[in-house]
């Protein structure tokens, strides 16, 4: 064969392959499902929009870059989930601008957007790839991996061996049946390693079908719970989801930069809880945005607990750190372990087989539901710690006294 005619085979081969690509990118683009919404934004808000059913639940997320800042003022490059819901993308009126994507560049959040469902509920949660503002020259697909969910169908599980990714400009529906209770979380599985320590990872628990009905338990009545007990024993009267996360702030900065990534060195110096280092953690409200976000907030989620003298605090802990295990442990105040990995601590005789403890241990992926007491006769103001027993992560960097801690408010 000669050099000319390989060259012309290779040239209509690219050209048909090239073909392929645009004719593939002409049939993509923004598109979320949801049953009864008309304008594609995810509500029901206008047009006499109807919710079928208040088992359904839709959401629509967006996955791209950002910033956020350490406790100790230094900015880190993310990548990250954004929560788009009520943008439409569908307009009635023509004149109207379909804006997801600029709503989406720089909206990255740390953690990811909270994500709360009830038992029986159907989840039509839309993924649109909105790109890499800052690294326009990456074209990374992302998913959404909701961890620990035990019916997902493959197409919908995220792992991108056995489902779909989502380019850039592009959307995805995933549908899940809710059915079991618990503490899970949610990342995105495409190059996992790398999306999960630039930060695509965020919470998400399922409260039971017994939520609504009164138990008496230790002469306390208690209408929400952690799992579907039939004796009341989960029973509290306030949650906090507290995820467990650290950046290694040279692979951060690598990836901004454009350098090669230190997978093989990666050590974390950032250590946080719910996206903050603290004194961050104790912020109630939303941390200030960062400059390179454009105004967009990026930290939303505090990692603060109160509660009332006499109160069951319910702590849905979980972790997805990819480099370390970390032990969380409780100053003054005991904790109830009631659940693990979103299972109900129960024998198989239906004897409970919760426990006390002042610390747990937990590795990526894992999750425990703990309830703390807080004493009858605390008075308000009184201040317990929740904190890493790894006390070199008890630092913003090289910044001590910070890091993985927060603190457990009695309120008035």
């Amino acid at each position: 064969m000669t050099t000319k005619l390989k060259y012309t085979i290779i040239a209509v081969f690219l050209g048909g392959f090239m073909s392929m690509l645009t004719v593939r990118s002409a049939n993509a683009g923004i598109s979320v499902q949801c049953p009864g919404d008309i304008d594609g934004d995810a509500k029901w808000d206008t047009m006499g929009e109807v919710q079928p059913s208040p088992n359904i639940k839709c959401l629509h997320l967006g996955a791209g870059d950002g910033f956020v800042t350490m406790a100790d003022g230094l900015s880190q490059y993310i990548f990250g989930f954004s929560d788009l819901t009520g943008i439409p993308t569908n307009p009635v009126n023509p004149a109207d601008p379909v804006t997801v994507m600029e709503e989406g560049m720089l909206a990255a959040t740390f953690p990811a957007p909270l994500i709360v469902l009830d038992e029986g509920d159907e989840f039509y949660l839309t993924l649109t790839n909105v790109g890499m503002a800052i690294r326009p020259d990456l074209f990374d697909p992302h998913t959404v991996h909701y961890h620990g969910f035990p019916q997902a169908a493959p197409i919908f599980d995220g792992v991108p061996d056995a489902s779909i990714s989502i380019n850039m400009g592009s959307s995805l529906t995933y549908y899940y049946k809710v059915n079991d209770p618990g503490t899970y979380m949610y990342h995105c599985h495409v190059e996992a390693a790398e999306h999960m320590q630039m930060g695509m990872l965020g919470n998400l628990y399922v409260r039971p079908v017994q939520n609504g009905t009164p138990y008496v338990y230790k002469s306390k009545t208690y209408d929400k719970f952690v799992y579907n007990d039939g004796d009341g024993s989960t029973g509290y009267d306030q949650e906090y989801p507290i995820q467990i996360g650290s950046f290694d702030s040279e692979f951060h900065n690598a990836s901004a930069s454009v350098q090669p990534l230190p997978f093989a060195l990666m050590l974390d110096d950032y250590p946080m809880l719910n996206g903050r280092g603290y004194p961050d953690t104790i912020n109630p409200d939303p941390l200030s945005a960062p400059a390179e976000n454009g105004g967009k907030v990026s930290q939303p989620e505090s990692s603060l607990i109160t509660g009332a003298a006499g109160e069951r605090i319910l702590l849905r802990i979980s972790s997805l750190d990819v480099t370390r295990f970390f032990t969380l442990a409780s100053m003054g105040v005991s904790m109830t372990v009631v659940g693990m990995d979103a299972k109900l601590l129960r024998g198989p005789d239906g004897k409970n087989m919760y426990y006390k403890t002042n610390s747990v241990t937990l590795g990526g992926g894992e999750s425990v539901d703990a309830i703390i007491d807080i004493p009858a006769d605390a008075a308000p103001g009184t201040r317990y710690f929740l904190y890493t027993t790894n006390l070199n992560y008890l630092a913003n960097g090289t910044e001590a006294y910070g890091g993985m801690m927060t603190e457990i408010v009695v309120s008035i």
